[in-house]
């Protein structure tokens, strides 16, 4: 089946959008081969968009490009879930840290906003909606700590942790237990002391992880 890809986004990236979400949900599997010429054929483009993803895919750690034998499916272990979560929990704590220095009412607003969205939903029952309104939660953390590099280094992964929070977030029925966990985190961002935003931080990281665990036993 041709997948269509969209002509404003970098082609490369759709590509390997799609591709990081079959194999974060497991369609693709470990050890799977797939080769450049099957995959410009199912997503009507050149090679070049395709080297592009697969280069992404690679630095990521989900695929091993062997040439000229072909490119395989890595996936995702309970040791490459620990260390994603645990590079994610390093970075986000220091974000952390920084980002309730800032006082200026005004600079807090888009994290309120995204809250605002979470909640709506949650309401809904959107999921979609909702991995969208929790990103942009997160990464305004990044953007409040002032620290170029580091939200540098977290929109690197962001595409990993989006194809990670597809996946998790569908163990939540109800999305309103979330949702509540951001308002929590804001609030303690906002007024709490840091080793109390710190922990909320670091259970929220934890239950996401476990989520992606179980899903992958589940799969075994």
């Amino acid at each position: 089946m041709t997948q269509s890809v969209k002509r404003g986004e970098s082609l490369g990236a759709q590509v390997a959008r799609v591709l990081r979400q079959r194999i974060v949900r497991g369609e693709l599997a470990p050890g799977a081969r797939i080769t450049e010429e099957a995959l410009a054929e199912e997503f009507s483009v050149s090679r070049g968009p395709v080297r592009d993803a697969l280069t992404q895919l690679s630095f990521e750690k989900l695929v091993e490009v062997q040439r000229p034998r072909g490119v395989y499916i890595v996936g995702l272990t309970h040791d490459d879930v620990d260390q994603l979560y645990s590079l994610r929990g390093a970075l986000e704590q220091l974000a952390l840290s920084r980002a309730m220095r800032v006082e200026d009412d005004s600079r807090w607003t888009a994290m309120a906003a995204a809250v605002a969205r979470m909640g709506e939903a949650a309401d809904a029952g959107d999921h979609a909606a909702f991995v969208a309104a929790d990103l942009e939660f997160h990464s305004q953390i990044y953007a409040l700590a002032d620290h170029p590099r580091l939200e540098g280094a977290w929109n690197q992964y962001l595409p990993t942790f989006t194809a990670l929070l597809e996946v998790t977030i569908n163990h939540d029925e109800d999305l309103h237990e979330s949702s509540d966990d951001h308002v929590t985190l804001m609030k303690v961002m906002r007024s709490g002391k840091p080793a109390q935003a710190a922990k909320v931080l670091s259970e929220h990281l934890d239950g996401a992880r476990e989520r992606m665990l179980a899903e992958i036993a589940d799969r075994a």
